[in-house]
């Protein structure tokens, strides 16, 4: 077929200065227009049905396991210790309350999100359907830095464990240069300083099992989480009981140590830092949303899995917390094992130390295995749209696993674990957390007035002016207290996204280049969105026009 420019009524006056205006005004609008250019539900829907190449084999009580194996991890067994001594004190119990309660009202929203579009996605997703393109690729490259540095820095706690764990049955102390991170973060200087350490040996190999783990398939890494959570629950709850009649009231005096000078350090401002910084306790749920096409069921199973997990989660951390700054003084819990360095103010002697640890080491493992398998399935949808290379929505035909992007993600993660100490790695994964969490509240009050006729398997209890509102500014109030430096890495890791979508992503959108039709066809639907209607001069110079 010959082609012909289109020119919007060329025989009505010569072209001139304000036609070349109004020309190059339309090509801005049309740039903008394919930015905000949003997927419609019905196509997320049949995505997840029609095009489904994963195995549907997760339950609700599967989905309830990942969501605890997500959650129950560094953020009790190494952050809290870190939150106490340095930020909070004693009131780091409140730190977890807030982190639970912004958290809590998150997984509210995600649960009507995945009840009304059960696909791999998770927040990506969700954006794509509410505001658009541009958005959504915002929220799936935040995602990315979440769920990547999620999996680094639970790498990195369960190395701390590994090597005490070592230390204590075998008295043998590990060698520091393999077992610790060669670079690390000077909060009085504000720079990165060598430690002389080399790598972290122990991170590098966990990511690495993992990662074979999850490329024989999403059912059996589910069976083998389901394993371990059963264990970190019990043994939680042994620490909770055996301890519990240890704690001293002096320990939780001054509730709000006073401040110290800086905003982060103590006092109430100091708590609130804290909850910032155990939110990454949290981290966990949403990965339950990235296997909606894994499961069966997705509407009624995925609020549960999301919901439930979180509950059971939250009672657990605010029952240890209490107990462990009961146990000690707040400032010796500093320490890559705060549960195992309170144990050391209870006669248990060396017995519970050691349980606590392998229970830490199950927690940690299964809190590592869920955020690859998040971070898979997200590069999985964002590549299934165009946004990324195909070769990582690329699906092994046994396993029925994204398997090329589970080794990137592997190596890439492992390399983060090796490199980089746990304190900066787990900020970076919060503030994440809460854009994404932000977003989603959002696209649920913008999908209750655009899509109100959508079928939902859970809804937001008292409307989405209550719970999404409150949710979305908490999230803001966290972020504003994250550190200066870790705003300056988000917006790097932002940048970054910035140079990879418009040199990538923006040109091999399958919304606006669908891979069924040829590249003449695409050209004719980027004119046709340029504009509201064609004239019709030009279908007339279409329809006259012969093919070759």
């Amino acid at each position: 077929m010959v082609r012909q420019k289109f020119v919007i009524n060329p025989l009505e006056k010569p072209a001139d200065s304000s036609c070349d205006i109004r020309e190059s005004s339309g090509h801005v609008k049309s740039f903008f227009t394919r930015l905000i250019k949003r997927k419609t539900v019905t196509q997320l829907q049949a995505e997840a049905e029609g095009q489904n190449e994963l195995k549907r084999t997760l339950g609700s009580f599967q989905l309830l396991a990942l969501g605890i194996g997500g959650i129950i991890g560094t953020g009790i067994f190494v952050l809290s210790g870190e939150a106490a001594a340095k930020y909070a004190g004693p009131s780091v119990i409140v730190s977890f309350i807030i982190a639970a309660f912004v958290a809590g009202l998150a997984a509210f929203s995600y649960a009507e999100m995945a009840s009304m579009v059960p696909i791999s996605g998770s927040a990506y997703s969700y954006t794509y359907a509410t505001m658009g393109e541009y958005l959504a690729w915002i929220i799936g490259w935040d995602l990315i830095l979440e769920y990547l540095l999620a999996a680094a820095t639970v790498a990195v706690g369960w190395s701390g464990y590994i090597v005490h764990f070592i230390e204590t049955v075998s008295r043998h102390n590990a060698t520091k240069w393999i077992v610790d991170a060669p670079v690390a973060w000077s909060e009085e200087s504000n720079v990165f300083y060598a430690t002389g350490k080399v790598i972290n040996l122990p991170a590098i190999a966990i990511v690495i099992a993992l990662t074979l783990l999850l490329l024989t398939g999403i059912g059996e890494s589910a069976k083998v989480n389901l394993v371990i959570v059963v264990i970190k629950i019990a043994v939680i709850l042994l620490f909770i009981f055996a301890c519990c009649g240890y704690t001293h009231r002096s320990n939780y005096t001054p509730f709000f140590p006073p401040n110290e000078g800086s905003f982060n350090k103590y006092g109430v401002s100091g708590m609130f830092h804290g909850a910032t910084v155990v939110f990454f306790a949290y981290i966990g749920f949403d990965s339950v949303t990235t296997t909606a096409q894994e499961t069966k069921n997705p509407q009624r199973t995925l609020p549960i899995g999301i919901i439930g997990s979180l509950i059971i989660s939250t009672i657990l951390y605010i029952a240890v917390c209490a107990v462990m700054v009961g146990i000690v003084p707040y400032k010796t819990l500093d320490s890559p094992n705060p549960i195992s360095e309170a144990i050391k103010g209870t006669p248990h002697g060396i017995w519970l130390p050691i349980i606590i640890d392998l229970g830490a080491i199950a927690g940690l493992t299964s809190v590592t295995l869920v955020s690859l398998l998040g971070q898979t399935r997200i590069f999985y949808a964002m590549a299934h749209d165009g946004l990324l290379p195909p070769i990582f929505a690329k699906v092994h035909s046994r396993t029925k696993t994204p398997w090329v992007s589970t080794i990137i993600i592997g190596i890439v993660c492992s390399i983060f674990a090796a490199i980089f100490p746990l304190g900066i790695l787990g900020e970076m994964t919060s503030i994440g957390t809460l854009v994404a969490f932000f977003l989603v509240h959002v696209a649920v009050i913008i999908m209750r007035f655009t899509h109100k006729e959508v079928p939902r398997g859970f809804r937001v209890p008292f409307g989405p002016w209550i719970i999404p509102v409150i949710g979305a500014l908490l999230c803001l109030l966290l972020m504003i207290t994250s550190s200066k430096e870790t705003g300056i890495r988000l917006a790097v890791w932002m940048g970054i996204g910035q140079i990879i979508y418009f040199s990538y992503g923006y040109w091999h959108s399958k919304l606006r280049y669908p891979p069924q039709v040829d590249e003449s066809v695409a050209m004719d639907n980027l004119a046709v969105d340029s504009e509201e209607k064609a004239p019709p001069e030009y279908v007339e110079q279409r329809a006259d026009t012969p093919s070759n």
